[in-house]
């Protein structure tokens, strides 16, 4: 281990590596820049903000922007928390072996479960709605053929930047970073200062919003606004090994994409809110898509083109990020023996250090996902439900295990770490993590059937319950009792001892 303020090289991440019990298969080429790129790629401000733009100004109003902020606030708790986990578990993977290393492989197992379902499907919507924009771009109509071929194309070139190794991943992912930060803080800011409609007081006018009825009930509901904004971060994390230096890099990585994505929210909502010029039709719900007359308003026909090609680039980037993050995951519960065809599924190509197999079947259920949605017309929303909810309880999970962790002595050993503030900051994490839940769960307003009202945990229940039938079934824990779990504490006192041991070394080398 290398001492505190020293910059660790690649043997050292190596040593760390070996010393919670694996050895090193990929290529550590990417450094602090390209790891937060995929991680906000990932969070994707800009496809955020357009697609819930519209309805949450319907429910809740202007004010709704205030979620931003309180959703920033808490899911950087919640990075907080992760940061210390993964620094001093650097592994790929991200949420299977972070709750399987502070809890045990069963817990590991179904919350993974549930987590790599909410990626899978949120990869599948979040090419579809990029189809439409990909149309739009070339002239096309957005009929359902139209959005599943765009949203294949966008799945299949996904795969091939992903298959062509980290350094290109890493790229790409940085171009998708820049496309971002201009759709959504250049454009936001331009808005801002040169094509604003409506005055700053408007954040705190609800313009009717709710109708006659109290408005904190109004306020809640919107909170979609932001909670579907931030996520993504953990993705830093999944590919802690081919990260230089992790235990002190993915850490910071994962906190520049929470305070870069909310304020790059923040801007773009802002902008979009000011520059409309029938804002009382938005939150009317009136007009239900009104991005796109913004910016033809504000920007012209051809600078609104420009802003498509900006849009498929962000878009792309996201499922590029997503693809990323969940062949990860798999790669690392198949690592472990966790899966039917492990040995397929954990196979890293030696030419392009990535898991191909695994990056194939994130690229593959999608593609027929979104052949299911072309044949169920308008169940992309109902097989979407849960996805967000299932994400937010895979977060708590690992926020959970750390707290428990943490009451049983576990001090985390990673070289970043919060010290003394860390039992504070995971409360306040779990605490949140719970209200969002909650809020996720509540029923939308204007819901009536019990479908309808309650279709987010149907969704998480039945991704939930099938795979703890499968676990009580099918026992695929058992094939990886040889693979540590449950030992936070004791890989705290042995990476401490490593480190003491280190410096121990190096005074003597100095001497």
């Amino acid at each position: 281990m290398t001492p505190p303020g020293t910059h660790a090289g690649s043997n050292d991440d190596d040593v760390q590596l070996a010393a919670l019990g694996y050895s090193g298969e990929f290529e550590r080429s990417m450094g602090l820049w390209a790891n937060m790129a995929l991680g906000f790629t990932y969070l994707s401000p800009l496809v955020g903000v357009y697609s819930l733009f519209a309805y949450s100004l319907s429910i809740g109003g202007p004010p709704s922007i205030w979620w931003i902020v309180i959703v920033g606030v808490g899911q950087l708790l919640v990075s907080l928390v992760f940061g210390e986990v993964v620094s001093q578990y650097p592994l790929a993977g991200g949420i299977y072996p972070w709750t399987r290393r502070l809890w045990n492989r069963r817990y590991a197992w179904l919350v993974s479960w549930i987590y790599i379902w909410a990626v899978i499907v949120t990869i599948t919507a979040v090419a579809e709605f990029g189809g439409g924009f990909v149309a739009a771009l070339f002239n096309l109509e957005a009929t359902p053929g139209v959005v599943l071929g765009t949203a294949v194309a966008l799945l299949v070139v996904a795969f091939a930047v992903n298959y062509s190794g980290t350094r290109t991943l890493a790229r790409i992912a940085q171009l998708g970073l820049a496309a971002e930060l201009v759709g959504v803080i250049a454009l936001g800011l331009f808005l801002l200062l040169f094509r604003r409609e409506q005055s700053f007081s408007v954040f705190f006018d609800s313009l009717g919003a709710g109708g006659g009825d109290g408005y904190l009930g109004v306020f809640l509901a919107a909170s979609l606004s932001g909670l579907f904004l931030f996520y993504g971060f953990e993705a830093c994390g999944d590919v802690a090994e081919e990260v230089a230096d992790p235990a002190r890099q993915i850490p910071r990585a994962m906190i520049l994409t929470i305070l870069v994505g909310g304020v790059s929210g923040f801007l773009s909502y802002a902008g979009y809110v000011l520059a409309a010029p029938d804002l009382q039709a938005i939150v009317a719900g009136e007009d239900v898509d009104p991005i796109p007359s913004i910016l033809e308003s504000s920007l012209g026909t051809a600078g609104s083109k420009v802003f498509l090609v900006v849009i498929v680039t962000a878009f792309l980037s996201c499922v590029l990020s997503l693809q990323a993050a969940g062949s990860r995951l798999l790669y690392a519960f198949a690592r472990d023996r966790m899966l039917p065809a492990s040995a397929w599924l954990a196979h890293v190509s030696s030419r392009r250090a990535v898991p191909t197999n695994a990056l194939l079947v994130v690229c593959v259920v999608p593609v027929l996902i979104a052949l299911f949605v072309y044949f169920q017309e308008g169940v992309l929303a109902r097989v979407t439900a849960f996805a967000v909810l299932g994400i937010y309880v895979s977060f708590q999970a690992v926020v959970l295990a750390a707290l428990r962790q943490r009451l049983k002595g576990w001090r985390p050993a990673g070289v970043w770490n919060l010290g003394n503030a860390g039992l504070v900051v995971n409360v306040l994490a779990l605490a949140y993590g719970v209200f969002a839940i909650v809020l996720l769960l509540k029923p939308a307003p204007g819901t009536e059937t019990f479908l309808d009202r309650w279709i987010v945990a149907i969704g998480l229940a039945v991704v939930a319950g099938t795979g703890l039938l499968y676990l009580v079934i099918a026992r695929p824990d058992r094939h990886s009792a040889d693979i540590p779990e449950g030992d936070a504490r004791e890989v705290a006192q042995q990476l401490q001892q490593m480190r003491r041991g280190s410096g121990v070394a190096a005074r003597e080398e100095i001497r």
